[in-house]
């Protein structure tokens, strides 16, 4: 072969065109990143189409991840944004989840990687779309909920923002009730000046105790032992903020779900999770986590239901 010393470069990108995110599979097609070009990044697990990383440009991550956490596939991710479907815990007295494990089976699914799209404006952004459908469970999970149905998660990540929605589609013959959740674990510098607003009013269910029913009074919320609450915002249009020390790090804006679920394990119950690494982890994370879980929604043939929080860092 001759070589031509003056032969053409490669194109990085094509001529006219804004540089694009770049999409990568990897860890044995277990795993997909995007970074765009001005270097902010997200990664997310196909075991339960798990965020587990968001970056800054400057690389500080944004989610808070155990460092026991599996990434093997082998148990659901504990950190990052797992996602809650179709049940919140367990439900016993409800009959068609009654069964199933802790917080449903999407968060401990293999999910499809269905493709990415990418901003044709200025703006560089980059969105990825995940699917899992009733005809993918294993025959085991389908006994336990026998709905046929299927699942579009769509992640998003621009500059500034992360965007994740889910939509929920009835594709059998018979209606079914859910409840889903967007279980994000916020990594913070120091739980004990950070506190939680956009709650002031709210009722909520305190899970600590006794699942009594409340209303919140503060403006700023504080948490200074094992929390566990599921709020129902009064003011619904308006984001909940994650502030830390004067300011304010986070804001999460919610569509069509109703609920806000704000977690901290603390020290003994941190103690007591064999996945919850380092233990005194409680201190560096939050989880103030968008869904719709006080009640069911009911999805009749056909019918599709879309719930998304989209998370600014400020």
């Amino acid at each position: 072969m001759v070589d031509r010393p003056n032969k053409p470069a490669a194109l990085a990108t094509t001529p006219g065109l804004p540089p694009q995110a770049q999409v990568n599979i990897s860890h044995g097609n277990q795993r997909v990143t995007a970074v765009l070009p001005t270097g902010e990044s997200v990664e997310i697990l196909l075991h339960g189409a798990t965020v587990i990383s968001w970056k800054a440009a400057d690389d500080t991550e944004k989610l808070w991840v155990s460092n026991a956490a599996k990434l093997d596939g082998s148990k659901p991710v504990r950190g990052g944004i797992p996602l809650v479907f179709p049940v919140f815990g367990t439900a016993p007295d409800h009959a068609a989840t009654s069964k199933l494990p802790q917080h449903g089976f999407a968060r401990s699914s293999r999910w499809e990687f269905l493709g990415k799209s990418t901003s044709e404006s200025g703006d560089a952004s980059v969105k990825l779309d995940f699917g899992l459908s009733s005809a993918s469970l294993s025959d085991e999970v389908k006994a336990l909920w026998p709905y046929d149905f299927n699942l579009l998660y769509s992640v998003t990540l621009d500059a500034k923002t992360l965007t994740t929605s889910m939509v929920v589609t009835n594709q059998g013959n018979e209606p079914f009730e859910f409840q889903m959740l967007l279980h994000t674990y916020f990594k913070i510098k120091d739980i004990s000046s950070t506190t939680v607003t956009g709650l002031e009013g709210a009722s909520y269910v305190d899970k600590v105790d006794n699942a009594s029913v409340k209303t919140e009074s503060a403006s700023e919320v504080s948490i200074t032992g094992e929390t566990d609450r599921i709020y129902t915002p009064v003011k619904k249009e308006e984001p909940i903020a994650i502030v830390e020390g004067s300011s304010k790090t986070f804001n999460i804006s919610r569509d069509n779900l109703e609920d806000t679920v704000v977690w901290n394990p603390w020290t003994e119950k941190a103690a007591g999770i064999g996945d919850f690494a380092p233990k005194d982890g409680y201190k560096n994370m939050i989880c103030v986590e968008a869904g719709s879980v006080q009640g069911w929604v009911n999805l009749e043939n056909g019918d599709q239901f879309e719930g998304a929080q989209t998370i600014t860092s400020l």
